[in-house]
């Protein structure tokens, strides 16, 4: 995050670059979304709001990557709006003070949770108590109501908590819809000449990895095989499978490496080659980045 940061210091700054070099100095952080939607949303404000923020939670809503709860605690932390936050830190302290035990997957008591969040909100001197309130609401959720063994004697709100009183914080909040984790194999080629340069090819949108450079993926190992030259078979070298974990799906990576002659081959896949200083500097995934300098 450091070289991103440094990289990018200002919203201009961001704004003018081009996103190859927002993902190329993301890579390894993950989420590669968010940095889409940093590169867009610097975009927008700087082409449609005078490259200032916007200052209500309204409108901060519709710039990319912003959802509900994120605009409330821009607006409320930087511009004194009287809007609540629902991230999971805030749900967790309402819902056990409160004692709010509906299900929380459900929409509608989703809502109603938000309607609670609202009313006890300040209502005075907003500019000065909205950024306390919002900032002590996340600490709170982040260091003493804590998921598990959450340290009601130190909780300034203890005397008044539901969960705290029937000695049931751990039972806070109500969910009963899990994270469903698919997992998918994928065969890799690794593809590089004697001289360092790689086989790569930009990664459609949407789908794994959108956007960012790529060795060329493939279904299943015949499909890679398809790819090559049948007298290039022979030569393929598997190296050890990759377990590689995402939000909603677990990666198994099969990569298999061939080394060819400069100009030697040039695989039916969409792609080019880049010579050794080159590669480095794009926007890699983690795991293919890894690959390329000898780690897998």
């Amino acid at each position: 995050m450091r070289a991103f940061s440094s990289g990018f210091p200002d919203l201009t700054t961001l704004a003018t670059a081009s996103l190859d070099d927002v993902l190329a100095l993301w890579s390894g952080l993950g989420y590669y979304s968010r940095a889409r939607n940093l590169h867009r949303c610097a975009v927008i404000v700087c082409r449609d709001h005078g490259g200032e923020f916007p200052r209500s939670a309204e409108v901060l809503q519709t710039l990319p990557g912003i959802g509900r709860s994120t605009a409330a605690a821009i607006a409320s932390l930087c511009f004194g709006q009287r809007v609540a936050i629902l991230d999971g830190n805030a749900k967790r302290v309402l819902c056990r003070f409160l004692g709010f035990d509906a299900d929380l997957s459900v929409h509608a008591n989703q809502q109603a949770l938000w309607a609670h969040a609202t009313a006890l909100l300040p209502r005075r001197d907003l500019s000065r108590n909205m950024p306390r309130y919002t900032q002590g609401l996340m600490d709170l959720g982040a260091m003493v109501c804590t998921r598990r063994q959450p340290d009601c004697d130190a909780c300034p709100l203890a005397a008044d908590c539901v969960a705290k009183r029937g000695a049931v914080a751990e039972r806070f909040p109500a969910k009963t819809r899990k994270l469903k984790r698919t997992a998918q194999s994928i065969w890799l080629l690794c593809l590089s000449t004697h001289s360092r340069e790689v086989w790569l090819s930009q990664r459609p949108s949407p789908g794994v990895w959108a956007g960012l450079y790529c060795v060329p993926l493939f279904d299943d190992r015949s499909a890679l095989l398809a790819a090559l030259p049948v007298s290039c078979h022979n030569a393929l070298e598997d190296a050890p499978v990759m377990r590689h974990v995402l939000t909603h799906k677990e990666l198994y990576l099969h990569p298999v490496r061939l080394s060819v002659p400069p100009g030697g081959l040039q695989p039916a896949t969409d792609g080019a080659w880049f010579a050794e200083q080159h590669w480095p500097n794009l926007g890699l995934p983690a795991p293919i980045r890894r690959l390329l300098q000898g780690g897998g």
